[in-house]
């Protein structure tokens, strides 16, 4: 049994960020810092910064007066900002600026009097933010079946956008289905989902034209984690998506020549060197890498924590 790891996988630009700004409000503020919602969705993540005195909340009821906060990379609606303003919050915002392209595209759009239909997962954290900046304008759409039951007040004043972390190939199909039942449908001026999404996502085609099982290291709340598992799937080879090695399961493994490895972009490289050992330790013989293209998006740090990464 060979092992296969492609390339890109594991951290994008935005949770890179999101991560290293956690890390520098640590070392210039006292803990305890709060963060609203998961910084990324990876419990591995999450848990090495609970341990070093962050503290994660589902809302910022739960966050003290006066206290510091940071806004997850998923982004926020307006009305959690205006919350963390009248309570006097101390706020870093970890929003990925590639969401923050979404909110600003609602108010161009909804500023031209259009309605925007929204192409994501109902209950993702970023949809729920891109929503709250005008809900009263933007429906959901999950699905090329909410297409056909899809009525706006004027089907001509048209946008759609998407959240950033879609499967490329499924809202294609969306976007044709919008565009046939609404001729006039307008586009953003640059595709939404994400650069590392979609590389992620082309490197898997490749990765399944070898691998005959896959296995996306992820968790289960991780959007593009998700969608690689469907891109394996939808390209033959069988895909399971797994939080870290323990969750592998043997019978997954018999029988295959070539396993491939990827990563969602919230998990850390860590999580994969882990899953190798693992299958190093079941009798896998040669491990290679298959690198399909490069990265080297960097996105620049909020004011707030930027001096403290200069003299790190």
């Amino acid at each position: 049994m060979d092992v296969l790891l492609v390339k890109p996988r594991g951290f994008c630009a935005g949770v890179d960020r999101a991560v290293e700004i956690v890390e520098l409000a640590l070392k210039k503020y006292a803990p305890p810092i709060y963060v609203r919602r998961e910084i990324v969705h990876n419990a591995t993540v999450v848990n090495s910064f609970k341990e070093r005195g962050v503290i994660f909340v589902n809302e910022l009821e739960e966050v003290p007066d006066g206290q510091l906060v940071v806004f997850s990379a998923h982004g926020i609606s307006p009305a959690v900002r205006e919350e963390a303003e009248r309570r006097r919050l101390r706020t870093i915002d970890a929003t990925c600026p590639l969401v923050t392209k979404v909110h600003t595209e609602v108010h161009r759009f909804v500023g031209e009097g259009n309605t925007i239909a929204l192409i994501g997962h109902a209950g993702h954290d970023e949809v729920e933010g891109t929503m709250g900046e005008s809900p009263q304008n933007i429906v959901l759409v999950t699905c090329v079946e909410d297409v056909e039951k899809l009525e706006v007040p004027d089907p001509e004043k048209l946008t759609y956008l998407t959240q950033t972390t879609l499967s490329v190939d499924e809202t294609i199909d969306i976007v044709k289905a919008l565009k046939q039942k609404f001729p006039k449908l307008k586009a953003p001026p640059k595709d939404d989902i994400c650069y590392a999404t979609q590389n992620r996502q082309n490197a898997m085609k490749e990765l399944v034209k070898e691998a005959d099982i896959v296995l996306v290291v992820g968790a289960e709340n991780s959007s593009n984690a998700q969608r690689l598992r469907e891109v394996a799937e939808k390209h033959g080879a069988r895909s399971y998506l797994i939080p870290n090695a323990r969750a592998i399961k043997n019978e997954w493994l018999e029988g295959a020549k070539c396993v491939g490895i990827t990563s969602g972009a919230s998990a850390p490289e860590v999580l994969v060197e882990e899953v190798v050992e693992k299958l190093k330790a079941r009798g896998a013989g040669n491990v290679r890498e298959l690198e399909v293209m490069q990265e080297h998006v960097r996105f620049p740090l909020p004011l707030e924590v930027r001096e403290v990464a200069t003299v790190a």
